[in-house]
Order: C-alpha cells, then sequence, then structure tokens
C-alpha cells in the first residue's frame, strides 16, 4: 500500500532542522517514517526548498518537490504522478474541499486527521480565511476517513460522520529501550525545574506562565517558545519573551530545537501546560515517555492525566502553585506518575500500536 502526504514541516523534523515546529508537521513526520518501517511506500509533498519533482529519501520516507504554481494544479499533477491508495491531510484548512476532489477524480481516497478541537466545530475551525468553511466542511463530507485525537473531538463532529471516524494515537519514539524503566533518569536524579514548551502563543497562555513564575519565586522554570504570528497578534510573541527574559528564575531558551526541547522535557520535574485550547499536546506524549508528569491548569484530553494518575489537573493559578510546590518537594510521588506515564505511551503510542490501529483502520476498504 502506498500513502502520501502533504506537508511542508515534515521535512524540517526528518532533516534535523534544529528550527522544526509544529504537532502537525511533527505528527506526519513520526506516522510517515512507523509505516515505512512497516513496509508501506510513502510520500511526502513538499514545495518549500525543493525543485519540482526533487526527490529525497530519508528513513524509507520519499520527500517530492512539488510545483509552486497554481496550487489546485500542483496537487493534481503530484497525485497523477505518485498514484497513491491514501491521501493523509493533517488539521482544518478550506483547501481541503478542492484536495479531496482531485483526489477522488485520481482514485485516491482521503484521510483527514484533525489538530485543535476548534476543527471539528466547522463555523469556527479554520485559523485564517475563516469565512471559506464550506469548503473545509464539504472536504470533511467527502473525505473517506476522519481521524480525531480524543473522544471529545469525537463527539463533537457531526453525527453522520462518526461512522467513518475513530480516535487515533500520535506516534511517540520512546526514549530508551522500551520496557526499560530504568533508561527513565530518575527523579531523585533531577533537577527541581518545571519545563514549558511551546510557541508563545496567545491560545497557549504564556501569560499565565509568567504569573506563576512571578508569584512563585522560589521555583525554577526552564521555558522553550518561539516567536509566532500563527492565531496571535503582531508583537504578542516578542512582548512575551521580554517579559519572561526578566525574570530571575526563568530560563528562558526561546526557539529551541526539537532535539533540545525533548531534553529539557525528559530531564524536567514536572511539565506545565497553560494552554486554553488544544487537540492532544505532543509535549504530554514527549513528558509521559520520558517519565515527567504533567500539571495542566486545564487541559486533559479523555480525562487520561486524572484516570491514569499522570499528573494532575490544577484548574487554576493559586492551585498550580500549590500542586507545583508539592510535586517537586516529592521525587518518589513523580517517580510513581513517570512510570505509569512510561507504561501508558509504550502501551498506546508506539509505532508498532500505532501503525496496527491504523492498518485496521484502513484494512478492506472499498470505494
Amino acid at each position: 500500500m502506498k500513502i502520501v502526504f502533504i506537508n511542508d514541516g515534515a521535512y524540517a523534523y526528518a532533516s534535523g532542522d534544529p528550527s522544526a515546529n509544529g504537532g502537525a508537521e511533527r505528527d506526519q513526520w513520526l506516522l510517515g517514517a512507523a509505516l515505512a518501517r512497516f513496509g508501506w511506500s510513502v510520500t511526502v509533498g513538499v514545495s518549500d526548498g525543493f525543485a519540482p519533482s526533487e526527490r529525497k529519501s530519508i528513513n524509507g520516507v520519499e520527500f517530492v518537490g512539488i510545483d509552486r504554481g497554481q496550487i489546485l494544479l500542483s496537487w493534481y499533477r503530484f497525485l497523477s504522478s505518485e498514484r497513491p491508495d491514501w491521501l493523509f491531510w493533517e488539521c482544518a484548512d478550506y483547501r481541503w474541499g478542492p484536495l479531496v476532489e482531485i483526489a477522488k477524480l485520481l482514485g485516491v481516497r482521503t484521510i483527514f486527521a484533525a489538530g485543535l478541537d476548534r476543527e471539528v466545530e466547522l463555523r469556527r475551525a479554520l485559523l485564517w480565511r475563516a469565512q471559506w468553511w464550506p469548503l473545509y466542511a464539504w472536504g470533511l463530507a467527502r473525505t473517506d476517513k476522519i481521524f480525531v485525537q480524543h473522544e471529545g473531538q469525537l463527539l463533537g463532529l457531526p453525527p453522520r460522520w462518526r461512522a467513518k471516524s475513530l480516535v487515533f494515537p500520535k506516534v511517540c519514539i520512546l526514549p530508551g529501550v522500551i520496557g526499560d524503566a530504568l533508561k527513565i533518569k530518575p527523579h531523585s536524579q533531577r533537577e527541581k525545574y518545571v519545563a514549558w514548551v511551546a510557541m508563545l502563543r496567545e491560545p497557549k497562555r504564556p501569560d499565565l506562565l509568567i504569573e506563576i513564575a512571578r508569584k512563585a519565586p522560589s521555583l525554577r522554570f526552564v521555558v522553550c517558545g518561539g516567536v509566532t504570528n500563527l492565531a496571535t497578534r503582531p508583537g504578542y510573541g516578542e512582548r512575551i519573551g521580554c517579559e519572561l527574559r526578566a525574570l530571575p528564575n526563568v530560563q528562558f531558551l526561546g526557539q529551541a530545537s526539537p532535539e533540545r526541547a525533548q531534553q529539557v522535557i525528559a530531564g524536567a520535574a514536572v511539565l506545565l501546560s497553560t494552554s486554553d485550547e488544544e487537540g492532544f499536546p505532543n509535549t504530554f506524549v514527549q513528558a509521559w515517555s520520558s517519565g515527567t508528569p504533567v500539571v495542566s491548569l486545564k487541559l486533559d484530553p479523555d480525562h487520561l492525566i486524572e484516570r491514569h494518575k499522570l499528573g494532575l489537573i490544577s484548574g487554576n493559578v493559586d492551585r498550580t502553585l500549590e500542586e507545583l510546590s508539592t510535586l517537586l518537594d516529592s521525587p518518589e510521588r513523580r517517580a510513581e506518575m513517570g512510570l505509569r506515564g512510561r507504561r501508558f505511551i509504550e502501551d498506546n503510542y508506539s509505532a508498532t500500536a500505532v501503525v496496527r490501529l491504523f492498518e485496521r483502520a484502513v484494512q478492506g476498504w472499498r470505494q
């Protein structure tokens, strides 16, 4: 079977570019590499930095240059040339509607993967050209499979689409040897710092991070976050960065490479999430795979943190201060949470588990 992705950012992750960022881009690279490892033919169409038809192979995944002319015509030529069985697309985009029709014309089946929770709320799904949401909705209506990140997103879809939808996990690259908890850095040997890793976007609420850090001068924070204008007012990220640099108990690293960000999470006592809106944060998966518990003000997809005791849900700033102080002084409790997190990821997010679920989802599909 052959699958294609269309995503520029996936190549940045694949090639080890230290400026790589974006959860959807990371998701698609890891899924593509996992499918290639298990015998799929995998191609990623890339328009940025590639000449038309230029090809590069990384870990069994073929990256192919797409003509940067009229985008719909370029996509038609790409799919015509590659002739895949499946086309995979992640995140809401008004162009999904036309792209699905191109795929159907060529006999290619389609998978749409939701990112943010708002992407199942059709009228508010798009972060740009929001008024063109009917094209996006048309694409979802016509696509063959819809992957969502948690049950809440599934229930948010129109009921008529749920039969072709399923909750689909992310592929996680497990630090150390799978099943060997000793490969996780023991909490008794970890530095007592709180990690915060995200782009400096308004929905991530870095302003709450600043408020927490100011109210807890005895706690140490290590922060990774680059500036972006996505769903964010111009100048917001620069202002937040200046405020973070001015705090004596915050080590602000700015835009960190994916490897550096993972090191920060893996060495932390706790990962802090202040986000108002996500789908299923990649940082949660990265934290649990490294044995790092998560303290979240608001987000808990499918109540996993609460049900599996993978960290704590604080609900507000004052409670967050209490929970962080308690956990930082309790390495044994953190270690228990971390071990549960690692086991949860091994069981549900390993490449083997995710590819097995993917193949069950598409097995025996008929148009």
